[in-house]
């Protein structure tokens, strides 16, 4: 068989990883495509039958918005509108849970909000959030009552303007002037259409106390001025200090204080004197998203989604607190609820529904009251005031008929857009001309087909708002009657919800099974290479090594490695299995480590029979040193399992970080900077192993010592969870950045270049490199003495500058889990080391590979979105950039398959060489290929087994109910 030659190895490999990288691109574009919508926005037409005709006319706003309320039939309510957006404040914080109000310490924190709660001024919702949740698409939920994509999740950190329609452009169509303070992706998302603003970034999660006194310094301001009819008020600094410290913070109650006493101010200022002028103002302090309990988001878990409502106005009405705080309901519910509550048609791609209890309640429904501006003008006064004047009891016929109307707009919307969705939808067939003052003439059972339930649905709340309004002029209606029309309008309404919320992706076959067959393609390349370079060794092992240096056949280790990939492919298809991936990486990982040292212990007796005392002696104390190693590596794998629970399911339960942090700060500071002590003394006493001239080694260990030092100083003064960032130490963190990249591009330049200085002093040490059993001309064997002794420490700088890296970016409850992990590899690539050729070179890349898997869910990472550490990715900036924070970000989560991917350099300078087995006239490329073809191949080949089996599980699962929320953050 011809050998692989070093160029074709190559050449091969970056195809395979060119092929794979297109095949996801495809597959992501097919999966994760862009949200249909329907262009244009909506005007006059939404006020008529979807059936109904109508020419959109140009208008000037002054007349667009006396010709909306016209066409609505439902005057407005309120003139203008706070919209107060409090970012990552969770429902239950204000609202409780499970029926139960807030824990008394969150109820001291809020006093103003939970009087008015008490008092029934304010009205609360649990508005539930769509994954992902995070800022960006859930202030377009709020404002388009759209389903956002799932990618929105990474345009949130490079906000686009919004070009679907909206609330904003509607009421910037009527003539209304807007305000905005705060976040700054509210400009981004709407650019122009503020009078005024003030924008802050709100990524630069550090800050916790500047980021909302930019928007209280002007709020007084605003709040006296009468020229603007919508303000936008964005607090940031709730989430920051979730970010930061999590929902325990210490931080938190007084950031809940502050947010009351905002909100205080602009109900006594804005809400309550409101009796006496003209205009009335409706106050809606919302939230984006909820928190988990370390204060991150971006998932599917009920206090990711447990997003606020609350709804503020100046007279009561809610009759006890229960009712005022025991509501749920969608946040793109907010949408059409706040477009009929100030006369504007309902944005064209809205898939929410009106919260009727909300409206019925703004409006006077419950309590019989109409706030005098609602109307003071229009057609509906002479109406209002004929009813008054004549029975009171007209007044709730008038009001319910509001109700009715607000319902049948909502419907005409999303009518018009399963239309869109569905073109072969036509209830044409349905006649409902005929309809008879008998409310249960023409009312039927939906169901069959979507198109025709669809259809049966909204004919039958036509029917029976048409017959509600024939006993309303006949006056036949029971007190009763206006329910029937209002639970049809609900089941249609509810229906449409449901299945265009579901729909807001589909996802094309043809492009998901072209992605799969690219990846597929690149499998079967990697699979072919590894093959023939693991037959070329073989083939050179019978020919040059004696059968007992020789690995033969397979053994259990080996297969149950294979097994691993296996068990983990097929576990990808289960939802619960994905939610809690930990428990299979801890598993397998510390079984396959616990075969290796069944095999040490086993191999004792059958080597002291059969070999000398000298031999015995040799082997049995390379075999206490392979248990030692195996020891050290097993007790830290039992450590960084207990450290955090991770998941999904069980983070409640008790776990070693959890232990510490209610130990206390200066606990985890302590901890913190013992291990970033025992990192730097174990990085010197790896450099003085060397045998290279003692200065050079003393030059080295300085060098190594700079960053570690300016680390541990990092820990000592700044490393505090509860403060913000300072000057000093952004400027410590750039410097240590600056060092670490300098040294790290330095020495792998400058390194190849020194060595063979070193080497011609050190030649006498060849025999211990290599065996008597490997010929190997004395060319080759410098320039391996060489590679070796350049890699070890190459390997030894990344891995260091890596931990070091880590101690600064990671939480600091991670600190010792990041030192654990580098004494599993160390531990690992020691009993490899010592091992000789006793194992396939395949199996110890896999085994390594394996470890870094393991630790990335020991650091409390998990398959969501919540667990990605966003605080860290602003450490050592002063403001936000996309570009930085991503890679700081990328460092952060995949800290450990990185930190076993660096391991490898170490790796090929620690391997015995006779198993590359060598001959005497090979060249360079030969000698590359045999030491890292395997280190290169193997963890490419297990990436794209594991992601091309997960993308056939994703294509499978489109249609699955966890799509979103379990297989898609995967």
């Amino acid at each position: 068989m011809r050998p692989l030659t070093c160029r074709w190895l190559t050449t091969w490999s970056i195809a395979a990883v060119i092929v794979q990288m297109v095949g996801v691109s495809v597959f992501m574009l097919g999966f994760f495509p862009v949200k249909p919508t329907l262009s244009g926005v909506s005007g006059p037409e939404s006020f008529h039958p979807p059936d109904h005709v109508i020419h959109n006319l140009t208008t000037p706003p002054p007349h667009l918005k006396s010709l909306y309320q016209e066409l609505s039939e439902i005057p407005p309510s309120f003139d203008r509108l706070i919209l107060m957006v409090i970012d990552g404040l969770p429902a239950e914080f204000v609202l409780g849970k499970d029926g139960q109000p807030p824990s008394k310490a969150l109820m001291d924190a809020m006093p103003y909000t939970q009087s008015l709660l008490k008092n029934g001024m304010a009205i609360g919702y649990h508005a539930k959030a769509a994954p992902p949740t995070v800022t960006m698409p859930r202030l377009k939920a709020m404002v388009s009552g759209a389903i956002g994509g799932f990618l929105d999740v990474a345009f949130n950190f490079n906000t686009q303007a919004l070009l679907d329609d909206n609330l904003l452009g509607q009421f910037f169509s009527i003539g209304w002037k807007m305000v905005m303070l705060g976040d700054e992706t509210w400009l981004k998302l709407f650019p122009g259409l503020f009078a005024r603003h003030d924008g802050v970034s709100s990524f630069y999660v550090k800050d916790t106390v500047q980021v909302d006194q930019n928007v209280s310094r002007r709020l007084g301001y605003e709040l006296n001025r009468d020229d603007w009819d919508l303000l936008i008020l964005h607090y940031l600094g709730l989430d920051h200090v979730g970010h930061i410290g999590g929902r325990n913070s210490v931080l938190m109650p007084p950031k809940l204080m502050e947010m009351d006493e905002v909100l205080k101010m602009i109900h006594l200022n804005n809400i309550v004197p409101q009796h006496d002028v003209k205009r009335e103002t409706l106050l809606v302090v919302v939230s984006d998203h909820g928190m988990t309990d370390n204060g991150n988001h971006g998932g599917s878990s009920f206090e990711e989604t447990d997003s606020l409502a609350l709804f503020i106005g100046p007279t009561k009405y809610a009759s006890d607190y229960a009712s005022a705080t025991q509501n749920t309901a969608y946040q793109v519910d907010i949408a059409p609820t706040l477009a009929l509550l100030f006369g504007v048609p309902i944005p064209k791609n809205n898939v929410g529904v009106l919260m009727t209890q909300i409206f019925t309640s703004l409006t006077g429904i419950v309590l019989g009251i109409i706030p005098s501006a609602t109307i003071s003008s229009g057609p509906f006064e002479a109406a209002y005031k004929f009813m008054i004047g004549n029975n009171p009891f007209c007044v709730q016929l008038y009001l319910s008929d509001q109700q009715l109307r607000a319902l049948e707009l909502n419907s005409w919307q999303l009518f018009r857009l399963l239309e869109a969705q569905l073109p072969g939808l036509s209830c044409r067939s349905f006649d409902s001309d005929g309809f008879s003052d008998d409310q249960g003439s023409g009312i039927s059972k939906c169901g069959g087909a979507i198109d025709e339930m669809f259809c049966c649905l909204y004919i039958n709340s036509k029917l029976l708002h048409s017959s509600w309004k024939f006993k309303t002029v006949s006056r036949f209606m029971d007190k009763d009657d206006h329910c029937s029309p209002i639970e049809a309008y609900h089941d249609f309404l509810k229906a449409a919800s449901e299945w265009l919320s579901h729909r807001a992706t589909d996802k094309p076959v043809n492009l998901l099974a072209y992605g799969v067959a690219a990846m597929i393609s690149s499998c079967v390349i990697l699979f072919t290479m590894i093959f023939f370079l693991c037959k070329e060794v073989d083939l050179r092992e019978k020919k040059l090594l004696s059968d007992k240096n020789r690995t033969q056949g397979w053994h259990l280790h080996e297969i149950f490695t294979l097994g691993v990939t296996l068990f983990v492919v097929i576990s990808m298809g289960s939802s619960s299995m994905v939610e809690e991936e930990q428990y299979i990486w801890h598993f397998l990982t510390s079984t396959l480590y616990l075969l290796l040292f069944r095999n040490i212990m086993r191999s004792f007796p059958a080597e002291t029979v059969q070999s000398s005392v000298s031999v015995i002696k040799e082997q049995n104390k390379k075999g206490y040193f392979q248990m030692c190693s195996l020891f050290v590596l097993l007790v830290s794998a039992r450590i960084l399992r207990g450290w955090h629970q991770g998941g999904v399911n069980w983070t409640n339960l008790p776990d070693i970080s959890k232990w510490l942090e209610q130990a206390g700060s200066d606990h985890i500071k302590l901890i913190h900077f013992c291990t970033g002590l025992l990192l730097i003394s174990l990085s010197l006493f790896g450099i003085s192993l060397l045998k290279l001239k003692r200065n050079f080694i003393l030059v080295v260990q300085l060098a190594f010592s700079i960053p570690g030092l300016l680390v541990l100083q990092h820990i000592m003064k700044y490393q505090d969870s509860t403060s913000t960032a300072s000057s000093e130490a952004t400027l410590l963190v750039r410097s240590i950045y600056v060092i670490l990249g300098i040294m790290t591009v330095g020495i792998l330049i400058a390194l190849p270049w020194l060595m063979p200085v070193w080497i011609s002093e050190n030649c006498s040490s060849w025999t211990v490199y290599f065996p008597m059993s490997v010929s190997i001309d004395n060319q080759n064997k410098s320039l391996l003495v060489g590679l070796r002794d350049c890699v070890y420490l190459i390997g030894w700088a990344y891995l260091y500058f890596w931990c070091l890296l880590q101690m600064l970016l990671q939480q600091p409850i991670n600190s010792m889990p990041i030192l654990l992990l580098l004494l599993q590899l160390l531990a690992s690539m020691l009993y490899f080391s010592i091992g000789g050729t006793h194992h396939k070179q395949w199996f110890e890349v896999a085994a390594i590979y394996y470890l870094g898997m393991a630790g990335h869910f020991g650091l409390g990472n998990s398959n969501t979105l919540a667990t990605i550490d966003v605080a860290g990715a602003f450490i050592g900036l002063s403001s936000h950039s996309t570009l930085l924070s991503g890679i700081l970000m990328f460092i952060i989560t995949y800290a450990s398959p990185m930190l076993a991917l660096l391991s490898m350099v170490m790796y090929i300078s620690l391997k015995d060489p006779s198993y590359f087995v060598i001959p005497q006239n090979a060249d360079c490329g030969h000698i590359l290929k045999m030491m890292i073809g395997c280190p290169c191949l193997v963890p490419l080949c297990l990436n794209s087994v594991l992601l091309t089996a997960y993308t056939i599980v994703l294509l499978l699962m489109r249609n699955h109910l966890f799509v979103w929320s379990v297989f898609s953050p995967k």
